[in-house]
């Protein structure tokens, strides 16, 4: 239903952004956590005088964690879909609530044995299924409840938010590191971002509460409830969830290269302070984040396949040259320059792949044609980054990571070359969705 006098089309609808994306941040804030803070926490459940074996068994469970990732994206996509996009919402920021306050409370080996590595690893599969499903659930909630002709700004700040959290958490890190002794963080201080996590997430829990159903799905026909959320349903759009997969390549892979990974690359091999390389890596991810509502508002204006286009040939073309740059970078401003470089051709995917992904599909099946396609993408490509990039180095041959890179980009650019544009996608039957249609105004979470 449309009200009887259109409002300006620039009006967007904050409370759905808010709500839509703010779980993002909660999770990438645990997720950022987790992997920081491992070195601190790694000796607490598991036996003295190995360290490196204790953190090996801690990045063990990390990983059970990234590959429940697709489990959650099935799960929680066809949640979303056959109970709604708030709902889903609701039950994935329970899981990373639960997940945190299971970290932070863990019992050590010290006091039950093993028993607390077991409390940490089902806290790891909890925040794995929560993760797979929260890109999902977010992303078609935002692209289903924006303004006509504003998906693109809308969607935007769910990259926001995820970079929103990894800051936070860089920040608070460093906060901790210079108020506690190197002992006190062992002992005890590794649970304080675990129990920051766990309230936060409570906070989104209640804003998510409060939000509204989008109009999108329940005027979706009630005749295909059988055939929400399926596997069925989502082989029938087979080709659309290929496309996921292969558009999601290129993008997740630069994406993980220029945030997790550049920290230790410009320590690692160009040499930097990892103080310096950390304050490189916040600037660059600060200045990053802000460009993620300009992207995604010029993509409602020229399409989004340019933005994806101008990704795709500044990735393949540009990796080589600025990653070898970047390993012989001498300063701070250099480095940061290079890295913000990289992570301005890395936006024209960022900031609006959440929105294409979720117009290639119909309401049905919507949430699920993201979350599995993108979640198994994310595990085969983006989560294995760092992992590539540091075999190639142990081998003596760094430089063929760049490569690496440049070719899945390269593989991604074919598949932005010939897909069709997806701008003006109507989201529902018998609505069009264009710039033409933009004065029109949902009623949902506004």
């Amino acid at each position: 239903m449309t009200d009887s006098a259109p409002p300006s089309p620039a009006r967007t609808p904050w409370r759905a952004v808010i709500g839509g994306s703010i779980g993002n941040l909660v999770e990438w804030f645990d997720w950022f956590v987790y992997a920081s803070f491992a070195t601190y926490f790694a000796g607490a459940f598991f036996p003295k005088g190995n360290d490196t074996a204790q953190l090996l068994n801690t990045a063990g469970i990390f990983a059970v964690g990234f590959f429940m990732r697709p489990v959650g994206g099935w799960l929680l996509g066809r949640f979303a879909d056959r109970r709604g996009r708030k709902a889903a919402l609701t039950l994935t920021v329970t899981l990373m609530s639960a997940s945190a306050l299971l970290i932070a409370i863990a019992p050590t080996y010290d006091q039950v044995g093993y028993f607390g590595a077991a409390v940490l690893l089902v806290a790891r599969l909890l925040q794995g299924l929560s993760v797979g499903g929260e890109y999902a659930a977010s992303a078609t909630y935002l692209t289903e409840a924006s303004l006509p002709g504003r998906r693109g700004f809308v969607s935007s700040f769910q990259y926001v938010s995820m970079t929103m959290g990894q800051l936070i958490g860089l920040g608070l890190q460093i906060v901790l590191q210079h108020t506690m002794s190197d002992d006190a963080l062992h002992s005890y201080g590794w649970r304080i971002p675990f129990i920051f996590g766990a309230v936060a997430a409570a906070v989104v829990f209640w804003l998510r509460r409060n939000l509204l159903e989008t109009d999108v799905y329940t005027e979706e026909d009630t005749r295909q409830d059988n055939e929400r959320g399926t596997l069925g349903e989502l082989l029938r759009h087979r080709k659309e969830a290929a496309l996921v997969i292969a558009l999601t390549m290129g993008g997740t892979v630069a994406y993980y290269t220029y945030t997790t990974y550049l920290t230790k690359y410009l320590s690692n091999t160009a040499g930097m302070s990892k103080s310096d390389a950390s304050l490189v890596s916040f600037c660059a991810l600060f200045l990053f984040m802000l460009l993620q509502p300009l992207a995604g508002s010029l993509s409602d204006r020229i399409g989004r396949r340019p933005l994806l286009i101008a990704f795709g040939i500044g990735s393949m073309l540009g990796t080589v040259p600025i990653m070898t740059a970047l390993s012989h970078a001498d300063s701070f401003v250099g480095a940061l320059l290079l890295s913000l470089a990289a992570l301005v051709i890395v936006t024209g995917y960022t900031s609006i792949n959440a929105v294409v992904k979720a117009e290639l599909f119909p309401t049905h099946v919507r949430a699920l044609g993201v979350a599995l396609p993108y979640a198994l993408a994310n595990a085969l490509f983006g989560g294995t980054a760092e992992y590539v990039a540091l075999w190639f180095k142990k081998g003596g041959a760094e430089s063929g990571f760049y490569w690496y890179v440049s070719a899945c980009a390269a593989v991604s650019l074919i598949v932005y070359l010939t897909m069709r544009e997806t701008r003006d996608a109507a989201l529902t039957r018998g609505r069009a969705d264009g710039p033409a249609a933009s004065g029109k105004q949902q009623k949902t979470a506004v």
